[in-house]
């Protein structure tokens, strides 16, 4: 493959703080050079970034693919059309399919169907329990050899207080983390949104809030007792925000994500029954919103996942309580980060920063930066560009975004994996 230049850009590497002008050169699938005043080497190919951004490939922490088992809602093929689309070139991928991720054969079989893509690494969480039902714990040890990046029971959360000790413990002797769905199991049961007025007003059955910041509270003090380390996914609450924000000024190894729907949408987002807008965790009121975009901005949050949920329509196409929760979030996960970047609640570089390096550094991957030799993996985009979410014509299987109608500014130009772009004209 000839060398690649990409020229005219504005390189941002959240991993050194490195925003300005420049070029940036591909050899043989890594970065060979990038800066100010860089020349083409004689035969390379130059791509004219005309001013876009240039920046780190985004690694998305949390996605259910749909393979195996749910082809009908996603496949692997179609999840890497839309994270091309929209920017994401590393996804670790939820282990609760049909049959769930505790064989080490299906997280090889997973790996290999990633690379078979040719735009998308797929690094697959480990079930921490047989079949993800939260009893028997599952073989740690084969599942990390195998590829396993760490161990959860994806939207199930571990409720059992004793094979949570035991995963944290066995996630430590393995040198790694146990990413945990925050919401305590027998108060969310049957729950459709959060509890309060609106749940109220359309009769439907509430999730209490305090679920999550419950079930928070007690793996923090699990984390005390195996010295294990916690991940929370898609925290939703100010609550749970301020019991991960004293755990980590305590020292202890507790880190956490949030999505996109908990920093740009509140509950009235379900409208009268919308369920495009039935997620799990549910959407909750402005001010746990508000707590969330001030946690990415102070540092609590450690990154930014898509949360990727697909369903098909007859998922959706039920009555509120009964639809499947959940929505599709891989080509909206760039776009709506940027708002809180519009909106000035988070500096380019920190809306960047928790797509990217931040993620990157929690997995000890080479990738989510621009260094010499590291991987080739980038995004070009306009952060200006405006653009419209319409259910429909998303690419990729699924098309339930709860952003559907929301307008945005930043659009991805082109995605390059390992130097070959695989996204863009």
């Amino acid at each position: 493959m000839p060398d690649t230049i990409i020229t005219n850009a504005r390189l941002i590497d959240p991993a050194t703080g490195l925003d300005a002008p420049g070029a940036l050169l591909i050899r043989d699938g890594l970065i060979a050079d990038h800066g100010a005043g860089l020349t083409a080497p004689e035969g390379a190919a130059t791509l004219d970034a005309k001013g876009a951004i240039l920046a780190p490939g985004l690694i998305d922490l949390r996605a259910s693919l749909g393979e195996p088992g749910f082809e009908h809602r996603e496949t692997i093929a179609s999840a890497a059309r839309a994270a091309a689309a929209g920017g994401i070139t590393t996804l670790c991928a939820l282990p609760d399919t049909e049959p769930a991720l505790d064989d080490p054969a299906l997280l090889q079989f997973i790996i290999r169907r990633g690379e078979a893509t040719g735009s998308l690494t797929i690094l697959p969480y480990g079930a921490a329990t047989a079949g993800c039902q939260g009893k028997e714990m599952a073989e740690f040890g084969l599942l990390r050899e195998a590829g396993a990046i760490a161990f959860t029971d994806g939207r199930r959360a571990i409720g059992n207080a004793r094979a949570m000790r035991l995963a944290l413990s066995y996630a430590r002797g393995f040198g790694c983390f146990v990413v945990q769905h925050p919401e305590e199991p027998s108060l969310a049961a049957g729950g459709a949104a959060t509890e309060g007025e609106l749940a109220s007003r359309l009769g439907l059955p509430g999730i209490p809030a305090a679920a999550e910041a419950i079930l928070v509270a007690r793996d923090i003090a699990l984390v005390r007792l195996t010295r294990g380390h916690v991940h929370f996914a898609h925290v939703s609450t100010g609550a749970a925000l301020d019991l991960i924000r004293a755990a980590k000024a305590e020292g202890l190894a507790v880190t956490c994500d949030t999505a996109p729907p908990y920093f740009d949408l509140n509950e009235t987002a379900i409208g009268d029954y919308r369920t495009y807008a039935k997620l799990s965790p549910p959407l909750r009121r402005e001010a746990d919103r508000l707590a969330v975009v001030a946690a990415l901005a102070d540092g609590t949050i450690d990154a930014i996942a898509s949360d990727h949920q697909p369903h098909d329509a007859d998922d959706k196409r039920l009555p509120f309580a009964q639809a499947e929760a959940g929505g599709a979030g891989l080509a909206t996960l760039l776009g709506v980060t940027l708002a809180r970047f519009h909106g000035g609640d988070l500096t380019l570089i920190q809306a960047l920063d928790l797509l990217t390096a931040r993620p990157a550094r929690l997995l000890g991957l080479e990738s989510g930066r621009l260094a010499k030799g590291a991987p080739a993996d980038l995004v070009l985009f306009d952060a200006e560009r405006g653009w419209k979410v319409e259910a429909g014509k998303l690419p990729g299987k699924a098309q339930n975004s709860p952003f559907d109608g929301r307008a945005l500014e930043g659009r991805v130009i082109a995605t390059f994996k390992a130097g070959s772009r695989v996204f863009g004209g």
